[in-house]
């Protein structure tokens, strides 16, 4: 895109976001292919995780909008154990970039805990967190089960649960003690020393705080491909603050390019690696915490399409569904589905589906019917049901 051009269309922007995210190619014939795997995680950045199951946890779903009917399972191995990628404090618990461990070094020198984690009741928190990293050293990767019993104190209102051993776990995971070496098919994390998963070309590396932020930024680009100063913030969850005078200098670098949006209010910045496609094709259903949407404001900007995740709804109140996913079409998101697997009957459910304003409808259902087929079939489940 030549420099001179200071403005683009808003059609222009959508895909320019999506060919970001890898939208702007077709799903691969082969699509538990290491090199796919490859390719989506580095599109996307920071994986979000998350594990409500109602459909399938939702970072699964991000790799299927984008490949297909890939073989989770290798998947899960590739993430693991290609030593490419590591649990981090990203966005929210992400994968990220191994690269990525030393830009995010300051992030852990200042995590702190929850303020009413039961450590703080313990006679030597200090020892006993000692005492949890011996153990760890001693004998490898373990779960929170693995470590004595400590009597953990009456709950309060407002708290969340969890046995004093996975606090002192999850302490020395935020400050970079501890990495994750695998997930248990209960979700639940095998913590280990970062020495024993990292290679030490990253551990070992020092990045100043203003150069990671840059860096970070830098990414969120172009995984976005273009952004406001909230946009580029939110994605490694940084303050405008400390966003703003990084993204000037990047603007400064040539790296980000400042243009006007048609229909947008606040500052753009376009990503130096913005892909500018002519169309896109192909659908997706989206999962609530694809980056193509989980910043709110931007999938409004985006899409004209305002979005809210109504789990934590009471039902009565709640407006669209318990577990509603956005339905791309092109460049458009022109539905939101609400799912939900019920395998012991071996049936997708569609609970609602709800068309947005101006789309066409037939269209619209035509393409989901054959969405949802797939991803039935993916999810091991035999068929497709409307409540």
């Amino acid at each position: 895109m030549p420099v001179r051009r200071t403005n683009i269309s808003a059609g222009e922007a959508r895909r320019v976001a999506l060919a970001a995210q890898g939208f702007d190619r077709p799903r691969p014939a082969s699509p538990s292919d290491i090199r796919h795997f490859r390719r989506a995680l580095n599109a996307i950045g920071v994986l979000q995780l998350d594990f409500v199951n109602v459909l399938i946890p939702a970072h699964f779903l991000m790799i299927w909008s984008r490949l297909g009917g890939y073989d989770r399972r290798r998947f899960e191995r590739y993430l693991y154990d290609s030593r490419e990628y590591t649990e981090q404090w990203a966005h929210e618990a992400s994968i990220v970039r191994v690269g990525d461990w030393p830009l995010l070094e300051y992030r852990r020198q200042a995590w702190t805990p929850w303020k009413r984690n039961p450590l703080k009741t313990l006679d030597d928190p200090g020892g006993y967190l000692e005492r949890v990293l011996e153990q760890v050293r001693a004998e490898g990767g373990l779960t929170a089960k693995d470590l004595p019993a400590v009597e953990s104190p009456g709950r309060k209102p407002g708290d969340w649960h969890r046995p004093v051993e996975r606090w002192a776990l999850e302490h020395h995971f935020g400050r970079g003690k501890l990495g994750v070496r695998r997930r248990l098919t209960n979700f639940q994390r095998v913590y280990e020393l970062p020495e024993r998963l990292i290679d030490s070309v990253h551990r070992d590396k020092i990045v100043g705080e203003n150069d990671a932020r840059r860096e970070l930024l830098r990414q969120s680009a172009a995984s976005l491909g273009i952004g406001t100063v909230r946009d580029l913030a939110d994605y490694y969850r940084m303050s405008t603050r400390d966003a703003g005078p990084r993204i000037a200098e990047l603007v400064e670098e040539g790296v980000l390019t400042p243009v006007g949006v048609e229909g947008w209010n606040e500052q753009a910045y376009l990503s130096q690696e913005a892909r500018f496609p002519r169309e896109i094709v192909g659908a997706s259903l989206l999962s609530p915490f694809d980056p193509l949407v989980w910043f709110r404001p931007r999938a409004e900007r985006l899409f004209d399409f305002e979005y809210r995740i109504e789990i934590y709804v009471p039902e009565a109140k709640r407006r669209w569904g318990y577990y509603v996913l956005p339905f791309r079409l092109g460049d458009r998101i022109v539905a939101r589905v609400d799912l939900k697997a019920d395998r012991p009957a071996r049936t997708l459910l569609v609970r609602s589906l709800h068309h947005e304003r101006g789309t066409d409808e037939k269209e619209t259902e035509f393409a989901l019917q054959s969405e949802l087929g797939a991803l039935a079939a993916w999810l091991g489940l035999e068929s497709v049901a409307y409540c």
